[in-house]
């Protein structure tokens, strides 16, 4: 892994949704791109952080269907086989796909994680929620999804 991709100048550029980094085509490769892609290619894909320590892993897309966006990736850390497990919510646009590595890359850090707003397996938060979605918005320092 090269840690200059992570200074990629698409790391700090505006969009909406998860900024790519690495080549954005590949004319020898399988598959539409990172453009374009099946939700399903990326649940159990590894997220990391810019330190490239290991946050946890991709366990779903969440959509708004109304407004057609990928509003979250639903990450999954901690416990063991599944036992303890956390989950948090990332606003889409806070992640970062590193088409080098094959993974997602989160700017935060290990310790901050663990004060995130989070919710287990059997007690998922309403998403539609305003007041919720704001606060995870802002935890992460993003935008909403729908603005």
């Amino acid at each position: 892994m090269e840690p200059s991709y992570y200074q990629h100048s698409a790391l700090t550029s505006p969009c909406n949704g998860a900024k790519i980094v690495g080549p954005k085509f590949d004319p020898t490769a399988d598959g539409p791109g990172p453009s374009l892609m099946l939700a399903e290619t990326l649940t159990g894909n590894e997220v990391v952080n810019a330190a490239n320590e290991k946050l946890g892993d991709i366990k779903g897309i969440m959509l708004d269907v109304e407004r057609g966006k990928i509003g979250y990736a639903v990450l999954s850390a901690g416990g063991f086989l599944g036992i303890g497990e956390r989950l948090f919510a990332i606003p889409w646009e806070a992640l970062m796909l590193d088409t080098y590595n094959k993974q997602f890359i989160l700017r935060i850090d290990k310790a901050k994680l663990k004060n995130a707003p989070s919710f287990d397996k059997s007690n998922w938060p309403s998403m539609a929620d305003i007041k919720w979605a704001s606060d995870v918005h802002s935890f992460y320092g993003v935008r909403h999804y729908w603005d």
